[in-house]
């Protein structure tokens, strides 16, 4: 009885050491091209919080989040992505094409979840939508982007058959986005101006360029560079009188004309249900990437009166949020 006694004894020590055990926090692993000061990323770090918090987990009790910003040099994002995997983050949480790749280089067992990555597949970071099949997973905004926004330009603008495009040709989403535009161009007769970025130094020679070349438009694409340095292309367009189509509403926020895409902020929001999953887990090959369930149409009408500019009532009738 005696020896019952102290192994029932022993047993009920050992539950309680163990109870008394301090649990593990989560910590997640946020890497991003941009900084943290950028309009952009105010909003999306709100969002992934946001999404948290709904499921129950409070940035500085029962989770910790560590922080990279890029600050728009996307040469950085190897070496931030190395800090994180030294760090042995549980998730890493990465925003965009080039940062995933980057993650997912620096490891192979880390659980990766991606947000705002155009074509994932192609890129080589999932086998497939369905069956991602390695350590990473998330959202992707695969969608045929470039031509619509090109038409939604070209309905509010007719009479325009010249349109510069900015892209950054180290981007494979733009790459992408601009191939599909010049299908779409083709149909509608209007010639695009390809006009590449690589940093902010090429900005003086590509606003030349648009004016010497007499383009009657102008679209944006997503890329580090062009999110970076927002109001100097915006400036741009509203000196030079250009209807302008932007990406996303951060840049008509900004003062642009209109932005045609995704909801970002949205993506964001809900990328944070993948690292829920994950730290229950879930392994990131059996979770499938999912696609954007929100496009917002945003047109500033403030800034078409400022350059002089019309937009018609069709068009503002197919908007989701007009800016008076």
């Amino acid at each position: 009885m005696r020896c019952i006694a102290v192994a029932v004894m022993l047993l009920a020590m050992a539950i309680i050491a163990e109870a008394q055990q301090p649990k593990k926090v989560p910590r997640i692993g946020y890497l991003v091209s941009v900084s943290l000061s950028s309009t952009r990323e105010v909003g999306q770090v709100e969002a992934f919080r946001q999404g948290l918090r709904e499921l129950g987990y409070v940035e500085g009790q029962n989770i910790l989040i560590q922080y990279r910003y890029a600050e728009g040099v996307e040469e950085r994002l190897p070496n931030l992505a190395a800090e994180l995997v030294q760090l042995n983050v549980d998730v890493i949480f990465v925003n965009g094409t080039t940062g995933t790749q980057a993650a997912k280089r620096a490891t192979k067992t880390i659980p990766i979840v991606m947000a705002s990555v155009t074509d994932p597949v192609g890129t080589g970071l999932v086998a497939s939508l369905a069956h991602p099949g390695g350590n990473v997973t998330g959202l992707s905004n695969f969608s045929e982007l470039g031509g619509k926004q090109l038409e939604l330009l070209k309905e509010a603008f007719p009479r325009v058959t010249r349109i510069a495009v900015i892209w950054d040709p180290a981007n494979a989403a733009n790459a992408r986005l601009l191939a599909e535009m010049k299908v779409t161009a083709d149909g509608l007769r209007t010639v695009l101006q390809s006009l590449e970025v690589r940093s902010s130094d090429d900005f003086d020679r590509v606003f030349s360029a648009i004016k010497k070349e007499h383009a009657r438009a102008l679209i944006v694409l997503r890329n580090v560079i062009t999110y970076t340095h927002p109001k100097r292309i915006v400036d741009f367009a509203v000196k030079s009188n250009l209807p302008a189509m932007y990406p996303d509403r951060v840049l008509v926020d900004a003062g642009g004309l209109m932005s045609y895409g995704p909801d970002f902020l949205d993506m964001i929001h809900r990328a944070a249900t993948y690292v829920d999953k994950i730290l229950k887990g879930a392994k990131p090959a059996d979770l499938p990437v999912e696609q954007p369930t929100k496009f917002e149409f945003v047109i500033n009408l403030k800034a078409a009166k400022q350059i002089g500019l019309t937009i018609p009532p069709k068009v503002l009738a197919r908007a989701d949020k007009i800016i008076r």
